[in-house]
């Protein structure tokens, strides 16, 4: 589909307004003084009073706060004090960060009053870099879901379509920055929960190498499967952000130590060299439309330079059944909370972590001993190529109110895959369904080579016109 085509189709704007300038760019704007980090800050934060009633995607603005964080990196640059490429940026959280003082509900009623008195470690370093919290990104009750449904503050709504799904868990964080009411957001991903709503709401998301960005004070749904990434609007965005939270923190026992890595960013994209793995079985068990995108992207791809090779590995459906059988994790979790206050949890998530109460023990070992052998098999494929490339989702964004039969467990097959074993994995838009909706492709690479996948995704990208394309909102 051509770039006037999709624009056609998806009744879009590919007009750069303020709210939908790239990171780096809105820096060079404050460093030239065009524009300062206070007046940047009302301005989204006027968007946020005028579209967060219609899209839902705040459960807390901090507007009191952000004002302040602005003066603030506005004194600071004129100082001369520059903390980097998020220095004075408006960004938002997904509210099961903690954050010192501002109440952290993780999307459910048990935690509904809870006000942390400390900052997770991401939210710490973010305000070491300088950036401007806008607040706290709706979710799905205690991020175990894969829509944008919340039963206790309401569905984040998808700005590209009314009613339909912004994918989940991260839906607010998603959407926040589809619409135009952050230049970045963090959210979490256990299974799909950032790369599926980016898939939904024509964004980049990013699941790191399981390790890389600290998980301290982060409310867990699954301790091995857990993951903390950026929302952004382009990959370079998303380098930027990942540049920042990033590293070794001695209070999360499953950080590991990477040596650091720079970004960047080019004008000439090429991908000469670059080897892609495609496995078709398993991965492109999807929607047409979605098909028809990665086969375009595909092309586009090779005509960048780069080498398509078919590959398989074996046991996918029996890796992504251990990854349901890992998720006894998030039961062990809320346990006692289930056993003390059962009325403080919807009828359906009370129902799943129930029912995952009675995962046998031999099968969560079983699943165990599996990862070992599967991580290996993944990461032997990635001594071949570069990245393996497929479909985000397997299914284009749906309405709420009538999802397809199949939807929330198949929805999350391609992405879990990546969060049992630990890779780093992206999605990049790669264009629109023949109804208008965004869609995503997924770029996976080798553990802790994130930097690379990130070169690769912001070369494709550069050589497209999707990351231009944004919602009339």
């Amino acid at each position: 589909m051509s770039a006037a085509s999709m624009k056609a189709s998806a009744g879009c704007s590919d007009t750069l307004e303020l709210h939908y300038k790239a990171i780096s760019e809105i820096g060079r704007m404050l460093r030239s003084g065009e524009v300062t980090s206070l007046d940047l800050t009302e301005y989204i934060l006027a968007r946020i009073d005028r579209l967060n009633t219609k899209f839902n995607a705040f459960i807390t603005v901090t507007a009191d706060l952000a004002r302040e964080q602005a003066r603030k990196a506005d004194a600071e640059l004129g100082k001369g004090h520059d903390r980097g490429a998020l220095h004075g940026i408006p960004v938002a959280v997904k509210d099961i960060l903690a954050t010192q003082g501002i109440r952290t509900t993780s999307g459910s009623q048990l935690y509904g009053d809870h006000i942390p008195d400390h900052d997770a470690t991401v939210v710490e370093r973010l305000r070491d870099a300088g950036s401007v919290l806008l607040g706290k990104t709706g979710l799905y009750e205690l991020a175990s879901g894969v829509t944008g449904e919340n039963p206790f503050f309401g569905a984040v709504d998808n700005p590209w379509k009314a009613g339909h799904d912004t994918g989940g868990s991260s839906s607010g964080s998603a959407s926040a920055v589809a619409a135009g009411l952050a230049f970045a957001a963090i959210g979490t991903d256990t299974g799909c929960s950032i790369r599926h709503p980016a898939h939904c709401c024509g964004i980049v998301g990013l699941k790191p190498t399981f390790g890389l960005v600290s998980k301290a004070g982060v409310q867990p749904l699954a301790w091995s499967l857990d993951h903390v990434g950026p929302l952004t609007r382009t990959a370079e965005d998303a380098a930027i952000v990942l540049q920042a939270i990033a590293g070794h923190d001695p209070t999360d026992p499953y950080s590991v130590h990477v040596p650091e890595m720079i970004f960047q960013p080019t004008t000439h994209p090429g991908l000469g060299g670059t080897k892609i793995a495609v496995i078709r079985r398993y991965f492109f068990e999807c929607a047409p439309d979605i098909l028809d995108r990665i086969e375009e992207a595909l092309a586009k791809m090779e005509e960048l330079g780069a080498t398509i090779i078919e590959m398989d590995i074996p046991d996918l459906e029996e890796a992504f059944a251990a990854v349901e059988a890992t998720f006894v994790e998030a039961a062990a979790i809320h346990e006692e909370a289930l056993a003390r206050h059962p009325e403080k949890f919807s009828d359906r998530v009370r129902r799943s972590l129930q029912a995952r109460l009675t995962t046998e023990t031999v099968r969560y070992i079983n699943a165990q001993h599996f990862r070992e052998g599967f991580r290996g098999r993944v990461e032997s494929l990635f001594s071949k190529v570069d990245v393996l490339i497929a479909p985000t989702s397997r299914f284009v964004p749906a309405p709420l109110s009538d999802l397809p039969d199949g939807y929330t467990r198949q929805v999350w097959k391609n992405t879990s895959i990546f969060n049992f074993t630990g890779h780093p994995s992206i999605s990049v838009p790669c264009g629109f369904s023949s109804s208008g909706l965004p869609l995503g492709m997924m770029i996976t690479g080798r553990l802790h080579k994130d930097w690379e996948l990130l070169q690769i995704a912001h070369s494709y990208e550069k050589a497209t016109e999707c990351y231009r394309m944004n919602p009339d909102v």
